[in-house]
């Protein structure tokens, strides 16, 4: 298991969602940080330049940083990814959309934070998923 398989089921599990649909947003949290499919590199990073070039770098910013983490709307979120991104990882996580995006705007900024200790962002070869 990879360190980021290991912040999505920390993340989750302090949220209280370690239940049975757990299974759905945790796969497609994996899907999203893996960014299979995106239109950037992959990985942590390639999500992170992704959502910077869609004018959040001000949050993301603010998840890798210290201090409070910014809130994203899943409405950003889905700008952000775009809809075919968004229905694709949906899809496949047996999720409908809108609830794959508000569970991502919940959940993405901790799992970033929790990533990024050090106020970086590391290499990929660390950040296996």
């Amino acid at each position: 298991m990879g360190l980021l398989d290991s912040l999505v089921g920390q993340v989750l599990g302090q949220s209280g969602q370690a239940s049975a649909g757990q299974g759905g947003i945790a796969g497609a949290l994996m899907q999203v940080l893996a960014n299979q499919g995106g239109a950037q590199g992959g990985g942590l990073g390639g999500l992170l330049e992704q959502l910077r070039g869609a004018g959040l770098g001000q949050i993301v910013d603010s998840w890798i940083g210290q201090g409070a983490n910014q809130p994203v709307s899943p409405q950003q979120l889905q700008s952000a990814l775009g809809n075919d991104q968004v229905q694709n990882i949906a899809a496949q996580s047996g999720m409908e959309p809108q609830d794959f995006l508000s569970q991502l705007s919940q959940h993405l900024p901790r799992i970033v934070d929790q990533a990024t200790p050090n106020g970086r962002v590391p290499d990929e070869g660390t950040m296996s998923v």
